[in-house]
């Protein structure tokens, strides 16, 4: 049995060879060669395919995406860096330069260079007196690639200079980078509130401006002039195609476009004149704090002060004083934070003459004359007794009081419309406050408010520079508003006649910058035409083209006929002119010239402030008083009464311009750039 089952074949093995052997045998032969022409297409098939596959890529590298791939290589050798353009020049209406630019040299170096050499940073500390790991920590500078030279010390001397110069072997990668930053030759005080400062950009900044071409370490102007006409200043970037190795160090430099300095702004400020009255202002101030005021018996504070020389047949800004002001030089590399909380606290940052906001006085009666003539509320020749004292008819003592004041207890007597301004009778403009409330069936709620909007006194001048603030009349509708929105702040919304016979003269809620007024005093002194304030006069190209020129802007008109413009004129005359008027005796005093070569026009005011302050001291003038070619306005923060503290400043300002007339703006060219300037006197 064992054997008959070793005879068995086993189940499938045997049956599966025969079968496959009988197939072979019983497989004719011309059926082969058959299969084999089968196998040989498709793989022939396949092969084209791949080759079809592998054409159209090559042609895809080659022909399709040449060009990004090209650029791709060669950003693998090249880098890209941006190059900085100089700033542009500012300059006086003489031509004369206020900005400008100064060399610095910086030592540079690129973490790439930091890092190829382990001893060289050691090396470059010893000569620059700083650590390694300082000089290692600088190359590592975020705001820049690691190819990119970091600054690794600034403003460095010229013997630094020559030492590299002179031993480049021993500091590969070290370059000395020249910079411009900005300079004052006239020290950095006159004109800074003007002027303003720049300072490097932060990142909102550069977010704002993504396509202008700033670099992460460009200087932009944060204030002032340097702000307002930063897109004329900044000039534009340019670039230079760094060669790099595999490595990633700069094998060389092709310098591809270069940058475009910025353009001049030449401005309308006369650099002298503004010399002489920032100087004014500061003596003034100084003088102010030492003396006794004679009717308080108290040493005003005069905290702070401004002042205006502008061209009323213009805007032109001449001259624009602030006290207290600082030194530009502070922000030169950058400003410490001691330094900068110092200034904040100080005020020295606030432009007092377009931000300062102050009760204007007796300046203010010339928009309530305007009102009263203009609505002929009464006739300019007909007198008023003025008795020291006016009380509102039926008063019953709400709000304002019943009884006013006249700031000279014994009265002016007898006085018409010239009269009450030249010898500043409150009574008489009580009065016109009482009759215009009295009557508002006829003129209305706020017919001097109308006027005193249409001068420009309830909003910004529209003046070139930044952070001018909002000039305001109080009236009814502002202190309903108030009211509304800020109830706890502001309980009364109703508005009484002792309010509109304080507003008339210039006292209650009204507040004003100087700048303000000033274009008021402006606006009426050409006629009636409100011009906004311009400080730049022109732009001009480095290639002394100009790129624009600053036409005068007229923004509003008051209407001033003559039988409103001519009794207040007479008036504004004589408070500097007639014995009797409230700057009469201070214009004896200090002015050097006579009426016949100057005659000056203007008002004074002394604007209460709070109780225990002396009184906000303002004068506001205009001259010749027949053909106007210069307003003139001082303002001094509880400097005490206008004519002892504000007005002796215009005075002296007069006597400058009496002697010095400015002349016509003179623009820089390609043959004649701005200068150097003289000793200022």
């Amino acid at each position: 049995m064992v054997r008959d089952w070793l005879k068995t074949p086993v189940a499938g093995a045997d049956r599966t060879r025969r079968r496959s052997v009988a197939d072979v045998i019983a497989t004719p032969p011309e059926e082969i060669p058959a299969r084999t022409d089968l196998r040989l297409r498709i793989i022939g098939g396949v092969a084209i395919a791949l080759l079809a596959i592998l054409t159209l890529r090559l042609w895809s590298l080659q022909v399709v995406n040449q060009k990004s791939y090209t650029r791709a290589v060669n950003a693998n050798v090249t880098r890209t860096v941006a190059v900085a353009a100089n700033r542009g020049v500012i300059a006086d209406r003489t031509n004369t330069i206020l900005v400008g630019n100064v060399v610095h040299y910086d030592v540079t170096l690129s973490l790439v260079d930091a890092t190829a050499d382990p001893t060289l940073c050691a090396r470059l500390g010893a000569l620059l007196n700083l650590p390694a790991s300082k000089v290692l920590a600088l190359a590592k500078n975020p705001s820049y690639l690691p190819y990119q030279p970091a600054p690794i010390a600034t403003d460095v001397s010229a013997v630094v200079v020559q030492y590299l110069a002179e031993h480049r072997s021993d500091f590969p990668g070290v370059a000395v980078s020249s910079f411009l930053n900005r300079s004052y030759p006239n020290g950095g005080t006159l004109g800074s509130d003007i002027l303003g400062w720049v300072g490097q950009i932060n990142g909102q900044e550069l977010a704002q401006s993504p396509n202008v071409g700033y670099l992460p370490t460009s200087q932009v102007g944060k204030a002032g002039v340097e702000q307002e006409y930063e897109q004329f200043l900044r000039g534009a970037s340019g670039k230079d195609i760094l060669l790099v190795d595999s490595s990633g160090s700069v094998i060389g430099t092709t310098h591809d476009v270069a940058p475009k300095s910025g353009d001049t702004v030449v401005l309308n400020i006369d650099a002298n004149l503004q010399h002489h009255v920032e100087q004014l202002l500061h003596d003034q101030i100084l003088q102010d704090r030492a003396s006794v005021d004679p009717r308080s018996h108290q040493h005003p504070r005069a905290t702070s002060g401004a002042v205006v020389v502008m061209d009323p047949r213009t805007g032109a800004v001449l001259a624009l004083a602030s006290y207290p002001n600082y030194n530009l030089n502070e922000w030169v590399g950058g400003i410490s934070t001691k330094n900068y909380k110092n200034l904040l606290a100080s005020g020295a940052l606030n432009n007092y003459a377009l931000s300062g906001l102050y009760t204007p006085g007796s300046t203010f009666k010339l928009i309530s004359a305007t009102a009263a003539l203009n609505d002929k509320l009464l006739n300019p020749s007909s007198y008023y007794n003025d008795k020291g004292t006016f009380t509102v008819p039926k008063c019953t003592g709400k709000q304002a009081g019943c009884t006013f004041h006249d700031d000279e207890t014994a009265g002016t007597g007898l006085v018409n419309l010239p009269l009450a301004i030249i010898r500043s009778s409150d009574v008489y403009f009580y009065n016109i406050g009482y009759l215009f409330w009295s009557e508002q069936g006829r003129y209305g709620t706020e017919p001097i408010q109308k006027v005193g909007t249409a001068y420009g006194l309830d909003s910004q001048t529209g003046i070139d520079m930044p952070t001018e603030a909002y000039s305001r009349i109080d009236s009814p509708s502002i202190r309903n508003a108030e009211h509304l929105k800020y109830p706890k702040a502001f309980p009364f919304d109703s508005w009484y006649t002792g309010d509109n016979v304080e507003m008339a003269f210039g006292q209650g809620g009204t507040v004003v910058t100087p700048m303000a007024l000033a274009n008021a005093y402006a606006t009426f002194a050409n006629g009636g035409t409100r011009y906004a304030p311009e400080v730049a006069a022109a732009v001009v190209r480095p290639d002394g083209s100009v790129a624009v020129r600053y036409a005068p802007r007229a923004i509003g008109t008051v209407p001033l006929p003559s039988s409103t413009r001519d009794p207040i004129l007479q008036g504004l005359i004589g408070v500097v002119n007639n014995p009797t008027g409230t700057a009469y005796a201070t214009f004896k005093q200090f002015a050097t010239f006579s009426p016949r070569q100057l005659l000056v026009a203007g008002k004074t005011g002394t604007a209460s402030n709070q109780k225990g302050q002396e009184p906000n001291s303002w004068f506001a003038s205009f001259a010749p008083a027949y053909n106007p070619k210069y307003v003139v306005l001082a303002v001094i923060a509880e400097g005490g009464y206008g004519a002892s503290a504000a007005a002796p400043v215009v005075a002296k300002v007069y006597n400058y311009l009496a002697a010095h007339p400015i002349s016509s703006v003179v623009l820089p060219s390609a043959g004649h750039p701005p200068v150097a300037p003289k000793p200022l006197h």
